[in-house]
């Protein structure tokens, strides 16, 4: 089964859909699929529900989605970074649940594992827990969370072989194996293809099983959202 696409846009094509649930993984703009989600805008999909720790910035990552008005709704736990995010939500425009980062992230993960819910404290007495069946457990009270299934995730990965086992690079892993593992058809962004078996067993961090398509973008731009720099001390 041949996995690898000439393009981002050749990778999306018959997959993605008006309406989807879909996870983007990275974090801020840290290990984020920027081919595919420069594909996912010019594809036109709209009224979708993106499941990603945050919208990438204003003009970058996710944040291009979010002015074309291809987003209805996220399913986030940082709002901060993206001043049309902020708007959107303010204004009544864009629906948001918002979901503590660990909650969000064992989400994706029991999604992946086949397990269709789990109770956690995080977020009991608050907003978070509003509408959601509450239970004891040794004398603590905890909050059932469902397990989140996409229809579709985007990750990006530093390294596949053409059967799509990956590997990542540093913290760019952050929520990328999660949201690989949760989506019913995974679709990769990386910045090398090797052959099968190059990669070394001990060395996959995310098994082929998980993916299904693989894009190759050489030169991800890769911007910071903040680049603080320390002034020269004085000679």
């Amino acid at each position: 089964m041949n996995k690898i696409y000439p393009s981002a846009a050749k990778a999306l094509e018959g997959i993605v859909k008006d309406g989807q649930l879909l996870a983007v993984g990275g974090f801020g703009l840290c290990g984020i699929p920027e081919a595919l989600i420069d594909a996912l805008r010019d594809s036109g999909v709209k009224n979708l529900t993106v499941i990603s720790n945050n919208a990438g910035v204003d003009g970058f990552g996710l944040g291009k989605l979010l002015e074309t008005r291809q987003i209805k709704r996220m399913i986030s736990s940082y709002v901060g970074e993206n001043k049309e995010f902020e708007r959107q939500y303010l204004a009544g425009e864009l629906e948001l649940e918002f979901t503590p980062q660990g909650t969000l992230a064992e989400k994706l993960r029991a999604g992946g594992a086949g397990i269709p819910a789990f109770f956690t404290k995080t977020g009991v007495g608050t907003l978070v827990a509003e509408g959601k069946e509450l239970r004891e457990f040794d004398g603590e009270t905890y909050v059932m969370e469902r397990a989140l299934l996409p229809d579709v995730a985007l990750v990006k990965a530093h390294r596949a072989d053409k059967s799509g086992n990956l590997q990542f690079r540093y913290t760019a892993r952050n929520f990328n194996p999660a949201a690989a593992m949760a989506g019913k058809i995974t679709i990769v962004e990386v910045e090398e293809i090797v052959e099968t078996g190059a990669i070394e067993p001990d060395q996959v961090h995310l098994p082929g099983i998980y993916v299904h398509r693989i894009v190759r973008n050489a030169n991800p731009e890769k911007r910071i959202e903040k680049r603080t720099i320390r002034e020269k001390a004085a000679a």
